[in-house]
């Protein structure tokens, strides 16, 4: 859970209790759940709303999808993809059979 151990939980818990005293800290779980329960619903109306103003081209849009590393990621591979599909050997990367030499042009050294 978030990169966390068991250990880093346990040490947690034990500073939140001498914080803020046993008696409090029930109260004090149940309204960060509350606000947690808050911000996913915020998240989702946001989303909503997008995907409302968007049209229903984008009905399948995911909050993850607007992610710049992610777009940048894709772009990439399928810019990557493409190379591969298309791109033959050229000159330049063309290997010469075993003992032939290689082209040599006075004119341009």
């Amino acid at each position: 859970m978030f990169g966390m151990g068991l250990t880093e939980l346990a040490v947690i818990a034990l500073v939140a209790v001498m914080v803020f005293g046993p008696d409090r800290l029930p109260e004090l779980a149940k309204q960060a759940g509350q606000m947690v329960k808050k911000g996913r619903q915020m998240a989702n109306a946001a989303r909503d709303e997008l995907r409302e103003e968007l049209g229903p081209e984008y009905a399948d849009l995911q909050l993850r999808d607007l992610d710049p590393r992610a777009l940048v990621r894709k772009h990439i591979s399928d810019v990557l993809a493409e190379d591969d599909e298309v791109a033959p050997a050229s000159a330049a990367t063309a290997r010469l059979p075993k003992g032939q030499t290689p082209p040599f042009d006075v004119d341009a050294t």
